[in-house]
């Protein structure tokens, strides 16, 4: 594959949280090969913030409408609205279980993601699911809800047994700058034994920023960083990595072409 072009896609990164404007991290994003980002919401005004910047650049962002766990409590004042906004969402979340930090009760962050897979299941929507040492919750619902690839597990840090069990559920990976961690070495025996041509690579700007930039603020311009270490991983050369990182972007989101 050599001599291609090199695209990427940013499967996950709040920009209405970065360190810059928008614009700014995308211009800087597209010189570093990245061809379009999904940016998802995490409550009601960030989702409508992230509404706002797809619509300014509506080429290169497509945008997601959730409730992330750490604000269950906040569904019965957002819920109805979040639901209408979704509707109009290219996906939903981000939502799913977070049993380590336990910000909400855990019986409530449960219904709130139920109700979050219900509608991704209603309306065929891809959902953006972040699970932290919840596994066995998240497994189980997403057994029952069925959705296959529309379900993404975001920044995904289940270790190999982990992984070929979801991978049997049909769910997409997707990989964070902890892949590069030298200390992250189960994170990347996990992408080992996820199928390539199901994963997809993410930021989490502005968050967990790869090894190279662990002193700044994380962006999407840093995705080749995050892809060549899957590439060293699959054996893959980086213009396939991406090529195949790529082609599950557009698939699972609808959104781009490969």
């Amino acid at each position: 594959m050599s001599g291609e072009t090199v695209r990427w896609v940013d499967s996950h990164c709040h920009l209405f949280a970065g360190a810059e404007t928008p614009g700014t991290l995308l211009d800087r994003a597209a010189a570093a090969g990245v061809a379009w980002l999904m940016c998802p919401g995490i409550d009601l005004e960030t989702s409508l913030q992230s509404r706002l910047i797809a619509g300014d650049y509506p080429d290169r962002v497509i945008w997601a409408a959730g409730l992330h766990p750490h604000d269950a409590t906040n569904w019965a004042d957002q819920g109805a609205r979040l639901s209408a906004l979704i509707t109009e969402a290219d996906a939903i979340g981000e939502c799913g279980l977070d049993y380590y930090r336990d910000l909400s009760p855990r019986p409530v962050q449960r219904i709130v993601f139920r109700e979050q897979l219900e509608l991704a299941g209603s309306l065929g929507k891809p959902i953006i699911i972040h699970c932290r040492d919840a596994f066995t919750d998240i497994y189980e619902d997403l057994e029952t809800a069925g959705l296959g690839e529309k379900a993404i597990l975001h920044s995904w840090t289940g270790g190999p047994k982990w992984t070929k069990r979801f991978a049997a559920l049909g769910v997409t990976f997707s990989f964070a700058g902890m892949v590069t961690y030298p200390t992250a070495d189960t994170v990347r025996r996990a992408a080992a034994v996820a199928p390539p041509e199901r994963c997809m690579v993410e930021t989490d700007t502005p968050y967990l920023s790869p090894q190279a930039h662990r002193d700044l603020p994380n962006e999407p311009a840093f995705v080749p960083l995050i892809g060549g270490v899957l590439a060293d991983v699959w054996g893959m050369d980086i213009a396939q990595a991406a090529a195949t990182t790529l082609a599950t972007a557009c698939r699972v989101f609808g959104f781009g072409d490969e």
